[in-house]
C-alpha cells in the first residue's frame, strides 16, 4: 500500500481528511440543485486571505451542484473613500446618510470596485462569477427607506430622511436565475433604482434576505464579525426556530447590528426560505464548515415547515 512509504503522522493526517469528505457527502447530497444566498461582508471581504479562501469555498460550492448566489456589502471601503475625499458622513440607526454627492460615490465603489474585484477573485479560482449591480436594469426596485424614532424627552414620533439609502421593493429574479441556468454565480452589489430612476443605497443584509425571499432558497447565510446570535450570558446559540426567534429578537440584550441581521433572517423565512444562518466571516472555510459538516457554525434560523437537520 501506498501508507508503507508513509510516516504515522502523514498518514493520519490523510485519514482525517478522507473523514472529512466522508462526512461532507450526505450534505453535498442534501444541498445539490439548491439556490444559497451569501450575504459578504465585514472583515471577511477585507482580509487577503479570507477572501481568498471565500473564494474558493465559493468555488467548490458551485463546482458540486449547488447555486450560490452573493449579495456583498461595503462599508468600510465606502468610508474610506468618503474620507479620501473629505467627504463627512453621519450614520443614524446603523445607516449611513447618504446625500446626492455620496451616492455617486456608494455606487462606484460597490458596483465598480468592490462587485468586480469578487467577481475577478471567484473567476482566479476557477469559478465563473457574474457581476450585478442592484440599480441597473431595475434588478433591485427600491424605495426611500423611512425610520421613525421617537424624542426621548416628548415621546413624540418622527421621521427620519436619511437621504439615498432606500429598501427593496421588488426583486427582479428572472436574471438572476438566467445567470445561474448559464452555470453563472452571481455576484449583487446592494443599491436599488426608484421608478423615478434615483439610485439608492441599500444595508446589503436586507438585499440579501429580499433576494432569498424572492428566489424562495433553501438556505440564507449571513457572514458576520461575531459568533453568531449570543444570549444573556454571551453564550453562543447554535439554533432557534422561527418562533423563538420572534421571541428572542424582543430581548434587550440583542441589541446593535444583531437585531436587524435577526430581522432580516426571520422576513426571509416568511417569505418561504427554509433556513438562515448568522456565522462568523473570521474563520477560515466558514461556508464549507456550515455547509458541509455535521455541527455547522454559528445560529441558525429554521422554518417551522423545516426539521433541523444540523446543529
Amino acid at each position: 500500500m501506498k501508507f508503507n512509504f508513509l510516516s504515522k503522522s502523514v498518514q493520519n493526517y490523510l485519514i482525517n481528511k478522507a473523514s472529512t469528505l466522508a462526512e461532507a457527502l450526505p450534505y453535498i447530497r442534501q444541498h445539490t440543485g439548491k439556490n444559497i444566498v451569501i450575504k459578504y461582508g465585514g472583515h471577511a471581504m477585507g482580509d487577503v486571505a479570507l477572501a481568498k479562501k471565500f473564494s474558493q469555498d465559493i468555488g467548490l460550492i458551485k463546482e458540486v451542484g449547488i447555486n450560490p448566489i452573493i449579495v456583498h456589502g461595503g462599508g468600510p471601503q465606502i468610508g474610506a473613500m468618503l474620507k479620501k475625499k473629505n467627504i463627512k458622513t453621519k450614520f443614524v440607526e446603523g445607516l449611513r446618510i447618504t446625500d446626492k454627492k455620496t451616492v455617486k460615490i456608494v455606487e462606484k465603489v460597490l458596483s465598480k470596485d468592490i462587485n468586480k474585484k469578487i467577481v475577478s477573485d471567484i473567476n482566479l479560482t476557477g469559478g465563473k462569477a457574474e457581476s450585478f449591480s442592484g440599480n441597473v436594469n431595475s434588478l433591485i426596485q427600491a424605495k426611500k427607506l423611512k425610520i421613525a424614532i421617537k424624542e426621548s424627552d416628548s415621546n413624540i414620533e418622527r421621521i427620519l430622511d436619511l437621504g439615498f439609502v432606500g429598501e427593496p421593493t421588488k426583486i427582479n429574479i428572472k436574471k438572476i436565475l438566467i445567470s445561474i441556468k448559464k452555470g453563472k454565480i452571481p455576484v449583487i452589489a446592494p443599491l436599488g433604482i426608484d421608478k423615478n430612476g434615483n439610485t439608492y443605497n441599500i444595508n446589503a443584509d436586507t438585499v440579501a434576505g429580499a433576494v432569498a425571499g424572492a428566489l424562495k432558497a433553501s438556505k440564507l447565510l449571513l457572514l458576520t464579525d461575531v459568533d453568531g446570535i449570543l444570549d444573556q450570558n454571551n453564550k453562543l446559540i447554535s439554533s432557534l426556530s422561527y418562533k423563538e426567534a420572534l421571541k428572542i429578537y424582543k430581548k434587550k440584550y440583542i441589541s446593535g447590528g444583531m437585531k436587524p441581521k435577526i430581522a432580516t433572517c426571520i422576513e426571509a423565512i416568511s417569505k418561504g426560505v427554509k433556513e438562515a444562518t448568522i456565522l462568523d466571516g473570521r474563520i477560515s472555510h466558514a461556508l464549507i464548515l456550515e455547509l458541509f459538516t455535521e455541527h455547522g457554525i454559528g445560529t441558525q434560523i429554521y422554518s417551522k415547515l423545516n426539521v433541523k437537520n444540523k446543529k
